[in-house]
């Protein structure tokens, strides 16, 4: 009696046990924004520099540091390396970003970073292979943008 109980139980679990999905979506909408040159307020040309040393392959000195800064505008705002607006190319290396970031905070106040121009020296003082060390500078010249 007491299995075919078990089994009777074991059943309507099986049974009203059953995997149900629900999915829900929402169009992205078509935001399309046009802006031009007289949106902005442009500043001289400005220039910030960043160096990276990296022994084996890894930034020892950022490895455990995040980035971040606030820099008091017009508004208090949070700069984050993943959060500078370029208009213009964008290069993705990180000593680039680190020369980004410093440019955003020296000249507090600004939204976009336009037309970045890049100057990167690349040392490798071993045999030039760069498997033990790379010392990485990058300088980074652009102008800077805020919305009027």
């Amino acid at each position: 009696m007491r299995i075919k109980a078990l089994i009777l139980i074991f059943s309507i679990v099986l049974l009203g046990a059953g995997c149900t999905s629900v999915h829900k979506t929402m169009r992205e909408p078509n935001a399309y924004m046009e802006l031009s040159m007289e949106d902005f307020t442009l500043s001289e040309q400005v220039t910030a520099e960043a160096t990276s040393t990296k022994i084996l392959y890894v930034d020892w000195q950022r490895l455990f540091r995040t980035e971040k800064a606030t820099v008091r505008g017009a508004e208090s705002m949070l700069i984050n390396l993943a959060s500078i607006p370029v208009m213009g190319n964008y290069i993705f290396d990180q000593t680039a970003n680190y020369a980004l970031y410093e440019l955003m905070v020296q000249n507090p106040g600004y939204d976009v970073v336009i037309y970045p121009q890049y100057e990167t020296i690349t040392e490798k003082p071993v045999l030039g292979i760069g498997f033990f060390k790379i010392k990485t500078t990058v300088k980074v010249t652009a102008r800077l943008g805020k919305l009027k």
